[in-house]
């Protein structure tokens, strides 16, 4: 067996075509394209090339967005400054600020900082508490991402033994969410799990996010399994690589998403939808 590939960027593709379209219409009945403002904390080199290609795709699908460059010697009163005069301005729908911070500034507080009906990125405690309720709101990219890619590649879930690789805010819990409200049985494992390679030889669909490259091996996934890699990392060479030795696991799983091409493009794809989202949550006739 050889798995089929999940392609990502194709799929991307077409929800930024469907958000430009939406943007369109909205603007068509006189309303302002949304408007999404990026913090960049220092000069991470991996932060400046995400911050690089969300701006491209805001340009891509007509949303305005706002970049907002600081120095890594910004305080965090001077930052959670900056985020209170974005909350308040009637142009900006949506706030996004760039991991990784700089260590002398509480990324949760900054968090909590954010409006959270402009909260893009999915992590405001009321966000979250919303997705654990099965409730609408803005949802974390990553996670919204591997659903899309999931449903539009018409793999089921209801039923499914789900196993997720990772715990982390970002992208393992609130996996777990969106899997449990889809109808599958969840596993998180993490660094404390025991027996793991048999835990995801149990599965029939595996999301690795746990930073390793090429951690999760073949002999490990059951055959005619789903595997989503979420792991971005890259090697000595200068090459990337996903959580999952890709070659071996391939040649296991029903179905396998590439890195890059993956969940990647997905994220962004994401966090346009979050955005639009937020413009028409934030409409005065909005219901």
């Amino acid at each position: 067996m050889t798995a089929q590939l999940i392609d990502g960027k194709q799929i991307s593709q077409h929800i930024i075509e469907q958000v430009k379209l939406r943007v369109e219409a909205r603007r068509g009945r006189g309303k302002p394209a949304p408007g999404l403002a990026v913090i960049r904390v220092g000069e991470d080199s991996a932060s400046r090339i995400y911050v690089r290609n969300k701006l491209k795709a805001c340009a891509r699908c007509g949303v305005n967005s706002f970049s907002h460059e600081v120095p890594d010697s910004i305080s965090q009163p001077d930052l959670l400054a900056l985020i209170d005069r974005l909350n308040r301005d009637p142009a900006v729908d949506g706030i996004l600020v760039q991991l990784p911070l700089p260590g002398h500034i509480n990324s949760d507080a900054v968090t909590d900082g954010i409006d959270p009906s402009k909260d893009v990125d999915g992590f405001h405690p009321y966000n979250i508490g919303r997705l654990m309720l099965g409730l609408a709101g803005l949802r974390p990219c990553t996670p919204r991402g591997v659903m899309t890619l999931l449903q539009r590649s018409g793999i089921a879930i209801d039923g499914k033994d789900a196993v997720i690789l990772g715990r982390s805010n970002i992208v393992g819990r609130p996996m777990a969410l969106e899997l449990l409200h889809a109808g599958a049985t969840i596993t998180v494992c993490h660094s404390r799990t025991r027996e793991l390679p048999k835990k995801v030889a149990s599965a029939d669909l595996v999301v690795a996010a746990l930073g390793k490259p090429r951690f999760v091996q073949g002999s490990w996934v059951k055959s005619g399994a789903v595997v989503i890699d979420v792991g971005i990392n890259r090697l000595d060479d200068g090459s990337l690589a996903g959580d999952v030795d890709f070659e071996a696991v391939r040649q296991r799983a029903a179905w396998i998403t590439p890195v890059p091409g993956g969940v990647g493009p997905m994220t962004v794809a994401s966090l346009l939808e979050n955005t639009l989202q937020a413009a028409e949550n934030r409409d005065p006739d909005s219901s």
